[in-house]
């Protein structure tokens, strides 16, 4: 599809019971924490919805697997010699790329990054809103006591 991608609404998919979806069982360890360190924020913020739950899930996944092949990137060299004495691209540097780019696909899809964050509805600061900043000047003398 062309043009620009939908503002979406907030908590814009009314669904019965609208209760924090559960993280699916297949998903790894690494993927867990990273549902969990997720999934309540954004629940309580109205983005993350049952509806959800197979993109969030991707995204975790995607997370686990690019954790798995930078781990794995600290340990071999990015660019190895072939047996037929060609230099190629580490194959875990391939899977760190392309996890990568699934994962900033789910983050923008999930309203995981700063400017996906404006584009949610009731989420971005109105004109309204009161966003007062104070600059405090804190002065101390030789024996760091606050004047």
């Amino acid at each position: 599809m062309r043009g620009r991608k939908p503002n979406p609404k907030a908590g814009a998919v009314s669904l019965p019971g609208n209760a924090l979806p559960r993280c699916p069982p297949h998903l790894d360890e690494v993927a867990r924490n990273e549902w969990r360190r997720l999934a309540k924020p954004m629940h309580d913020a109205g983005v993350l919805t049952i509806a959800d739950r197979g993109a969030l899930s991707a995204y975790c996944q995607a997370w686990s697997r690019w954790v798995e092949a930078e781990a794995k990137l600290k340990e071999t060299p990015m660019l190895l010699k072939t047996p037929s004495g060609y230099v190629q691209q580490s194959p875990w540097l391939t899977i760190a790329n392309k996890q990568l780019e699934l994962m900033g696909r789910f983050m923008a899809e999930l309203g995981l990054t700063p400017v996906a964050r404006t584009r949610l509805k009731g989420l971005a600061p109105t004109a309204d809103a009161d966003m007062t900043i104070n600059f405090v000047t804190i002065y101390e003398d030789q024996d760091d006591a606050r004047l």
